[in-house]
């Protein structure tokens, strides 16, 4: 029998606590609906988005579709989707990311042509023009192609471009100033989608031309040379041996005309021309065949390294003088003996160091070098190896050299040694004694 007292029944104090809390928690705004961000819901957005996009027609709903694409991409990033339970299944968070990426190049491809896109490819048309070396046959195309370019921008715009003079230079500037002026004349990728167009299309057949145009890489070494009079002075009389570009070689040299042997070093890639042609050159020793040989010789080539001796320019010094410690016996004598020819005593130093050589070749090469250097400094370093030196072969080669440096203190250390146990020391010494009129 009940006493009229509830166990369960709220009491005053629990009421009180119960509306303390509900009043702690903030009540959503009238209308504001809380809504989970899904794997679902993003793919449901994306599919709009695609829908959008392959209805878009204009640069305004293409930029709609990229702004609800950067949405969707602002939502993943801070949606919590659930992890793969297995490690072959598909991340949702990867998928959805990906699609982004391949509608956003979907937009990408969709926008356009713009004047910027007709300007950049003129551009790139107008360096090929200037930059290009184009055969005889190749340059009519080229005014041609751009001349029918600038024919179709000159109608586009209401304006005429057009070329200074035949020469190529002026074709390459009448379309750098057409892609200028496209580019600046302010046509809307909506509204002058046509002349945009028109001009692109115009611009890509220009560079179809170009490309279509003969050039010089488009021929044969023996083309090249062919067109370039390589083979002129060929005739039956002199059309003996094979090949005959080895004939050509022996007649340019013979003709002391370096530029066709230069021509044929630079053209051939045997080895057979390679020595055919550095031989005559180092013959000759001529100065215009310098600069392609010096840069041949910065890679050791030992030929190339006697052709710069012959020449004798000073400007391979620098280059040379990298050899000389090498360890590498052949090529030290070789770039020591080529310092000597060219007599810059810039290399005085190094070759007098070389005089300490471990091989017997090169310390006499270095001596034989300082009497063509002719430089005083070298004097004691001489007469010290030809007083102590056991090589008698070194020996003559400083008193060679002492004689040749010419000063009196340089003859009077080779006199010293007239009566030296070598004929080739006594020989060189008297000379120098005879010199000095002692």
């Amino acid at each position: 029998m009940s006493n009229g007292d509830d166990e369960n029944a709220e009491t005053p104090e629990d009421a009180a606590e119960d509306a303390s809390e509900d009043a702690a928690e903030p009540a959503p705004e009238e209308g504001e609906m809380e809504t989970k961000v899904t794997a679902e819901s993003l793919e449901a957005r994306l599919d709009e988005a695609e829908a959008d996009l392959e209805e878009a027609e204009t640069e305004a709903d293409l930029d709609a579709v990229e702004s609800e694409l950067d949405a969707v991409e602002a939502d993943l990033e801070d949606a919590d989707l659930p992890e793969p339970e297995d490690e072959d299944e598909e991340d949702p968070a990867e998928a959805i990311q990906s699609r982004v990426d391949d509608l956003r190049s979907d937009v990408e491809e969709q926008r356009g042509p713009y004047a910027d896109d007709v300007q950049e490819s003129v551009d790139d048309s107008a360096a090929t023009v200037r930059d290009t070396r184009w055969t005889e046959n190749g340059e009519p195309d080229v005014r041609a192609a751009t001349e029918d370019f600038l024919a179709t921008a000159s109608d586009e715009l209401g304006r005429t471009f057009g070329p200074e003079s035949d020469d190529l230079d002026a074709h390459a500037a009448a379309l750098e100033e057409a892609g200028a002026t496209i580019a600046e004349a302010g046509l809307d990728a909506d509204e002058d989608a046509d002349t945009i167009a028109t001009l692109l299309e115009a611009a890509e057949e220009l560079e179809a031309a170009l490309e279509a145009a003969e050039e010089w890489s488009d021929l044969t070494v023996v083309q090249q040379l062919r067109k370039q009079g390589f083979y002129d002075r060929l005739n039956p009389a002199n059309h003996r041996d094979f090949p005959p570009e080895r004939n050509v070689v022996r007649i340019a040299e013979h003709e002391n005309d370096p530029e066709r042997i230069v021509m044929a070093l630079e053209k051939f890639e045997s080895d057979f021309m390679e020595e055919v042609t550095l031989e005559a050159l180092e013959r000759l020793g001529a100065a215009e065949a310098f600069d392609v040989v010096h840069e041949r010789a910065k890679k050791r080539g030992r030929q190339e390294i006697r052709v710069l001796g012959k020449i004798g320019d000073e400007r391979a010094v620098d280059t040379l003088l990298d050899f000389v410690n090498s360890d590498n016996p052949p090529l030290q004598k070789v770039t020591i003996r080529a310092l000597g020819e060219i007599g810059s005593t810039e290399a005085t130093q190094e070759v007098a160091d070389a005089l300490e050589d471990d091989e017997p070749t090169v310390r006499y090469q270095a001596a034989r070098s300082l009497g063509l250097l002719g430089d005083t400094r070298a004097i004691d370093p001489l007469r010290d190896r030809l007083e102590n030196a056991d090589d008698d072969q070194l020996r003559a080669a400083c008193a060679w050299a002492l004689v040749q440096i010419g000063t009196e203190d340089a003859l009077e250390a080779a006199a010293e040694h007239d009566d030296d146990r070598a004929y080739t020391v006594q020989a060189e010494a008297e000379k120098a004694r005879d010199a000095t009129g002692a």
